[in-house]
């Protein structure tokens, strides 16, 4: 069976896979990355210490065949827009 490295980003911090693991097919290892980041975006991605997670696979030879990636992006409207007018606005057709 095929080995492949995942080795991990979290914003500044890297981490390389020395070990590696066994799968059957590139789908079922790019299928496992995608669940690592996945899982590693859900813990850290909502608390604003990372806002990108990327998993970068490599083959038996070291070479890079495989780079997932999970990106939180927040735009704020600015500026903000103001609340409707309540008493000058016209009516709203599905409740007269």
């Amino acid at each position: 069976m095929p080995l492949f490295y995942f080795d991990v980003r979290e914003g500044t911090r890297f981490v390389s896979d020395e070990d590696g693991i066994e799968f059957d097919s590139l789908d079922a290892a790019e299928d496992h990355a995608a669940q690592t980041a996945a899982g590693i975006g859900r813990d850290n991605l909502p608390n604003r210490k990372v806002r990108e997670i990327v998993v970068e696979v490599r083959n038996e030879h070291k070479q890079r065949v495989i780079t997932v990636a999970i990106l939180m992006r927040i735009q704020r409207v600015t500026p903000l827009p103001e609340p409707p007018d309540v008493e000058g606005s016209p009516p709203i057709p599905w409740i007269a």
